[in-house]
């Protein structure tokens, strides 16, 4: 499988809702409860300061995706913010980890000084083991911050690292 990353266009929007929606639905990363329709999906990915594709160069289908977003405004804009979702039959193949690259760089090209995130939740250990390897910084704890699906509430941990 040869994985490479382009920016998202409309025509798109299906299998990337697909991959979004399911984590969506799981429950256990996206602050997210709404699911993506065409309309509001295709908005929601061309709004981005960039959304990047993974897709498999052999077949074409799209095995991830990410947002790149600012993470507040003015004085603090040149700090952003980024989701990473990758198609569940496809996980733990190294996709996150080429997303995530591609997303600094990405972001650094842009503009950014910074690539913050802010809720990280502690259950996730493929997301902290890869931040970790990547050299993100931990900014602590907020406890109770994610409510899960079933309700009870998990850990969040903020990260950033430097562009």
């Amino acid at each position: 499988m040869d994985i490479n990353i382009r920016q998202y266009t409309d025509r798109d929007v299906t299998e990337a809702n697909a991959i979004w929606n399911d984590i969506v639905e799981e429950g256990v990363a996206f602050p997210q409860e709404e699911k993506l329709n065409e309309k509001s999906g295709n908005e929601f990915f061309l709004s981005q300061s960039f959304t990047g594709v993974a897709y498999d160069a052999e077949s074409g289908d799209i095995a991830g995706l990410y947002i790149l977003h600012p993470n507040n405004v003015g004085r603090c804009g040149h700090i952003c913010n980024a989701s990473y979702a990758v198609k569940s039959t496809m996980r733990g193949q190294g996709i996150g980890e080429l997303l995530v690259r591609h997303c600094m760089g990405q972001a650094k090209k842009i503009g950014y000084h910074i690539l913050q995130f802010n809720a990280v939740v502690s259950t996730n250990e493929q997301a902290l083991n890869l931040y970790k390897k990547l050299g993100f910084i931990q900014l602590g704890k907020i406890r109770g911050g994610f409510r899960m699906k079933d309700g009870h509430y998990e850990d969040i941990i903020p990260h950033y690292i430097e562009l």
